[in-house]
């Protein structure tokens, strides 16, 4: 067997290696000002910014930055949902030499508080809804300012006066931002004469462009390192992926959130690497994404399981014309074969699936789009990027192609390191190799299988959710004596959080207690879906929960 078999099934149009444009992101956006000035870059709701406005918008927000005493290589967190002023502040951030920290806006105070304390951030950048829960922490970090913004801020006009009374009808607040010297209005910088571009100087090999939340059951979330050089090289290699598509000419849907690395890639560093145009959606809701798909006719769409399982399952999917779109490459969790096969009947495109982590900007492999695809398969490394299955007894790669072990990868897309956590970055590379904690095997052919996950991470819907963390927040109920939590197979989600609980003697709870409970300190999709109560959980000998064995007994169960 070659020692890279995968590379025999390149179509002749993706390179075996690249070139990289030694320029740090925000240039990108420069020169998409430069080539694209009057293009639209962002679709919103309604609303359209050329990428001379994007650019111009995105100006503005470095230099308050500065004004208000954001340094080179300062984090400033942004907590937004897929709006224009997240594409903004993303790139204005950049623009004033600091690094992006992207917050879920599903946090809820003690995750909101973890982070920033984590990063260091001095500023964030935050929705007006979400305002109230950065209030009750903020005096308990380092920030100093906080910039809000409202969905309406970029929206056209009825909709902008509209939206404010839907969404007191939705969600029943009303926020009021205080007058303080701390607080700052987006759309306030935005009214500021425009400002001429200044060099900063980045490393494009060390400077983190993004420190990216991802974890583990060893502890809390750990901000990656993504730097410049990751970034550009990642969005490199998937452009070349989709090379029938020429720069300024498609439309990328960007339903999948950019706090998600996911997104941040494939949609908002790509669409402006290419000069496309940008189809926001806030969030995720199959009527309005059909609908958008008929009117703006995006031809790319990056997505998750969960998203097109979610258009299929529409009563109204017939309605729609989803014919514009041509690609999608799924991610964050595997793709069901029916699912694929459907939405390719539905759109007459093709939906192939990826994998990649957090870690590595996050690609790592693909189906080809138009070339030779293996059903199950998560298709075969991208150019430059090296992979080897790691035997679980020796620690060497295998050597037979179908045998079992370790996914380890080499590339340019291969984060820097763990924020503030040298012994945790030291763990997690071995001679050179990235060890990405999931267990599969290469064909002979070069196509890559994944079969399980060393790590006990959950995946559902596409978020990664972490044990430990859920499991601190039930352990601090009074009446729980034990819990361990696990993932179990769900057919929409692809897995959904399942908690066993032992309870002290004498102690009675509902599992809508326990919900309510939760609720109250957890983002929604970190909540258990599933309690089962028990007498007690399996053990070793010294104490420690056996956490496979509950896993082993919902597979069985599940067969």
């Amino acid at each position: 067997m070659s020692e890279k078999p995968w590379l025999a099934h390149y179509p002749k149009e993706i390179p075996k290696a690249l070139v990289y444009p030694d320029q740090p992101l925000p240039l990108f956006l420069t020169g998409a000002a430069d080539e694209y000035a009057d293009k639209t870059a962002i679709h919103f709701l309604g609303k359209e910014l050329s990428y001379r406005e994007l650019h111009e918008s995105a100006l503005k927000l470095a230099a308050y930055l500065k004004k208000i005493g954001i340094r080179e290589r300062d984090r400033v967190a942004i907590m937004l949902p897929n709006t224009p002023q997240a594409v903004i502040s993303f790139y204005g951030v950049l623009y004033a030499g600091a690094t992006v920290v992207q917050f879920n806006p599903l946090y809820k105070e003690r995750e909101i508080e973890y982070q920033l304390k984590d990063c260091g951030a001095k500023t964030i950048i935050v929705l007006d809804l979400l305002y109230p829960r950065i209030q009750k922490v903020v005096r308990r970090t380092d920030v100093k300012n906080i910039i809000v913004t409202a969905i309406k801020d970029y929206l056209p006009f009825p909709k902008s006066i509209i939206y404010p009374f839907i969404q007191k009808k939705q969600t029943g607040l009303i926020v009021q931002i205080e007058n303080r010297s701390c607080n700052h209005f987006f759309m306030k910088i935005m009214e500021e004469p425009a400002v001429q571009e200044k060099a900063v100087q980045i490393d494009m090999e060390n400077d983190p462009a993004v420190l990216q939340y991802t974890g583990g059951t060893t502890g809390f979330p750990k901000g990656v390192i993504l730097t410049h050089k990751n970034l550009v090289a990642n969005a490199s290699m998937c452009g070349a992926w989709m090379y029938k598509y020429s720069p300024g000419e498609e439309a990328i849907l960007g339903v999948i959130p950019f706090f998600h690395v996911y997104g941040m890639t494939t949609v908002m560093i790509l669409g402006v690497m290419q000069g496309y145009k940008m189809v926001l959606l806030p969030k995720f809701d199959s009527k309005t994404t059909l609908k958008t798909i008929q009117k703006q006719k995006p031809t790319i769409f990056p997505g998750a399981p969960t998203i097109y399982i979610g258009l299929l399952n529409d009563p109204d999917l017939h309605k729609h014309d989803l014919s514009s779109i041509d690609a999608c490459i799924s991610g964050s969790a595997p793709l069901p074969a029916e699912v694929q096969q459907k939405f390719e009947e539905v759109t007459g495109g093709k939906l192939v699936e990826g994998y990649g982590l957090t870690e590595t900007s996050p690609v790592t492999h693909a189906n080809f789009i138009w070339g030779h695809r293996v059903k199950g398969s998560v298709g075969v490394p991208w150019p430059d990027t090296e992979a080897v299955i790691l035997s679980m007894q020796t620690g060497r790669p295998v050597e037979k192609a179908g045998e079992k072990g370790e996914i380890a990868i080499k590339g340019p897309q291969v984060m820097k390191g763990y924020w503030n956590r040298p012994q945790e970055t030291e763990q997690s590379f071995k001679d050179g190799w990235f060890l990405t904690g999931d267990i599969g095997y290469m064909d002979e052919q070069g196509f890559f299988y994944i079969v399980d996950r060393k790590k006990d991470i959950i995946i559902a819907g596409g978020f990664n959710i972490y044990p430990r963390e859920v499991e601190e927040v039930l352990y601090e109920h009074e009446a729980i004596q034990e819990a361990v939590v696990v993932g179990v197979p769900d057919p929409y989600r692809g897995e959904t959080v399942k908690a066993f609980i032992v309870l002290k003697e004498g102690r009675h709870i509902t599992e809508q207690e326990l919900d309510d409970y939760c609720r109250q300190h957890l983002a929604a999709f970190k909540v258990p879906r599933i309690y089962e109560f028990r007498k007690e959980l399996p053990k070793t000998a010294v104490g420690k929960i056996l956490r496979r064995v509950l896993i082993e007994e919902e597979k069985q169960g599940t067969e």
